[in-house]
């Protein structure tokens, strides 16, 4: 039994989010979830993981909420404003974080989370 803390950050409804849940459980690794919508996001926590991951890969630029943006303020996003969005449509960020062992990891492939809990 590892004494690790294991989070998966995201929103409950996406198809990503589901399948890393339902690979968490299958592979007996206890998590908690939390939830953007109802658990909320603070700027500290997205500051947090700009700062392990990114901004230019945890924007999630295929989502809807990204395509509905102008040309415009798409073509000049830097940094800040990317954040800005970010923090006020959580929706933005790419799907899921996760967070194990003090490791921040992004997106879901089951052969990415084999290596990341490996025994």
């Amino acid at each position: 039994m590892t004494n690790s803390t294991t989070t998966l950050y995201g929103i409950k409804n996406c198809d990503t989010i589901k399948k890393a849940k339902k690979w968490l459980e299958q592979n007996n690794i206890d998590y908690t979830f939390h939830d953007y919508r109802t658990d909320g996001l603070t700027e500290n926590l997205l500051t947090t993981f700009e700062a392990e991951l990114g901004w230019e890969s945890l924007l999630n630029k295929r989502g809807t909420t990204f395509r509905q943006l102008d040309d415009s303020q798409k073509e000049s996003l830097e940094r800040d404003p990317a954040l800005a969005l970010m923090l006020a449509q959580p929706a933005m960020i790419k799907r899921p974080v996760l967070v194990t062992n003090s490791q921040y990891h992004l997106g879901f492939k089951t052969a990415q989370y084999q290596v990341i809990f490996e025994k």
